[in-house]
């Protein structure tokens, strides 16, 4: 169940990061504004409170660990909203974060 929550936790805090980076670059780079800005700002905000959520209480291993799906959600993202085609190497090096990111987080440690 641990898992299945941390890994929810992982999801929802890429939603708020990656998004929230993806409207303000809109914002600013794309000239949509500043109420696009705004939601990017209330995004990232949102992101950092959803980080406290996981239930290892070790900052410095979650956000190592989350930059792992960092790397491989804002590919996904790309994809998605962007239409970005990702080649061999981008999706290799995603799933190399993805796995460095389970060793940091889920590997058993004697506690």
């Amino acid at each position: 169940m641990l898992v299945a929550r941390s890994v929810a936790l992982f999801a929802v805090a890429a939603l708020f990061e990656i998004g929230g980076a993806w409207l303000v670059w809109q914002g600013v780079r794309e000239h949509k504004g500043w109420i696009w800005i705004g939601a990017g700002v209330i995004a990232l905000g949102l992101y950092g409170f959803v980080a406290t959520l996981q239930p290892d209480g070790e900052f410095g291993r979650i956000l190592a660990a989350y930059g792992g799906v960092f790397v491989a959600g804002s590919i996904a993202w790309g994809v998605v909203a962007d239409g970005y085609r990702p080649d061999r190497y981008d999706i290799i090096g995603a799933l190399i974060c993805l796995a460095g990111m389970a060793v940091l987080i889920y590997a058993p440690r004697d506690h």
